[in-house]
């Protein structure tokens, strides 16, 4: 766990609290107050109070303050907080498709709104979070910083997502040149660990689910994207360490480097690994892919030299990723 000091005595908002990202956020504060010296307070803002109650009910218990609100509307006031963390996203690749117009719009208004409470606040620090899809999709292995181009077609319906995740960094950058925000960016892997939900939508769950359920992994195209992953503690680690240490008005790229594979690589994983080999990886490729909310074919390479210099380091390979999801889920 990243050394959470800079924060003992402070108070934290997390937006989007009830999400995979919101709640390890919330747990790794809670965590480090069973040994701070001054415990930090935790504030979460959650559009559904009875979710909230059912997902961090443990945390109400032991002093998690709730605001109730959406991001999109939530006025900007006086709520007490030293550091923001804005997690709240549309994250699903088939609302992307059947809902473009309000994914970009959840985006952009909620981080207007959440750079506004920023501003009324005088926070300490502000972090976004955004996504590797912010560079498109790169076509060879090369390694991709921060300052890396992007190739996104504007005119494609799905790109609606990573357009507004670009919107908001340049917002995140306008204001903290034109105003002052400590506002800074996280560009997350694709992250996974404990807490993803038995039924969530994306590929590393499903194969969760195959090795679990004994089924064969059935890829519904070649495979063939490549891009590395991050553990959830591990992204919440980073996601600390830039709300303590980054540079206002900067993106830092996290992921664990050494888990860079393709899709059917990660599938014969977990299929040898998880499964003790007692399901194989078919290929079926269907025609329709694209709208199903599937990701063109890429290779997404992040570097992740910046964020390391500032004294994080990934501590969880992509197996033992694997294996701790698992476990979570047949608990």
């Amino acid at each position: 766990m990243t050394d959470m000091k800079t924060f003992e005595g402070k108070s934290i908002l997390v937006t989007g609290a009830t999400g995979l990202i919101g709640r390890e956020l919330i747990r790794q504060i809670f965590a480090w107050n069973e040994k701070a010296a001054q415990p930090i307070t935790a504030l979460a803002m959650v559009r559904n109070e009875q979710k909230a109650q059912a997902v961090l009910g443990d945390y109400i218990a032991k002093g998690l303050k709730l605001i109730v609100a959406d991001v999109r509307n939530a006025e900007p006031r006086n709520i007490g907080a030293d550091y923001i963390i804005h997690a709240a996203s549309q994250t699903s690749s088939k609302a992307f498709i059947e809902t473009p117009v309000e994914t970009v719009m959840t985006a952009v208004e909620g981080t207007v709104r959440m750079l506004e409470f920023a501003r009324a606040n005088r926070v300490s620090g502000f972090v976004y979070l955004s996504s590797m899809e912010v560079y498109g999709t790169p076509s060879t292995d090369e390694k991709i910083d921060e300052k890396h181009s992007t190739n996104l077609d504007p005119m494609a319906v799905r790109t609606c997502y990573p357009e507004s995740k670009r919107m908001c960094e340049s917002l995140c950058s306008s204001y903290a040149s034109e105003y002052g925000v400590p506002a800074m960016v996280v560009r997350l892997t694709q992250t996974f660990g404990p807490g993803v939900e038995y039924n969530d939508g994306r590929v590393f769950a499903e194969f969760a689910r195959c090795a679990i359920e004994g089924r064969n992994i059935v890829l519904n195209t070649k495979g063939e994207t490549k891009r590395n992953y991050l553990y959830t503690e591990d992204a919440t680690d980073a996601i600390f360490t830039v709300l303590a240490r980054g540079q206002a008005g900067e993106a830092y790229n996290a992921a664990n480097e050494d888990t860079y594979c393709s899709i059917y690589e990660m599938a014969c994983l977990v299929a040898k690994e998880c499964a003790d080999g007692h399901i194989a990886v078919e290929i079926r490729e269907r025609a329709d892919a694209a709208r199903l909310g599937y990701a063109p074919t890429l290779h997404m390479n992040l570097d992740t030299t910046k964020l390391r210099s500032l004294g994080w380091q990934p501590q969880v390979g992509l197996a033992d990723m694997y294996r701790r999801m698992i476990k979570s889920l047949t608990e």
